[in-house]
């Protein structure tokens, strides 16, 4: 009776490791649930009026009308 018991505890500890190691893996790819990332937002798109270099030509077009477009010319 005695091995029986210790038998039936053997295999309730192997399958409360075997759970805790697949929950442990789970659909988050190998992290616990505690460790998941938070999802990232979506980047966001920079629209012309966003670009600070776009932002600076506009202004030196709009003080120096006469200068060149290109600074290299």
């Amino acid at each position: 009776m005695l091995k029986f018991l210790v038998i039936v505890a053997l295999f309730a500890v192997a399958v409360y490791v075997v759970t805790r190691l697949l929950q442990q893996r789970g659909p988050g790819g190998g992290r616990a649930p505690l460790q998941r990332r938070r999802p990232q937002p979506p980047p966001r798109v920079l629209g012309p009026d966003d670009d600070e270099d776009f932002l600076r030509d506009l202004d030196r077009k709009r003080r120096h009308p006469e200068r060149p477009e290109d600074p290299d010319a």
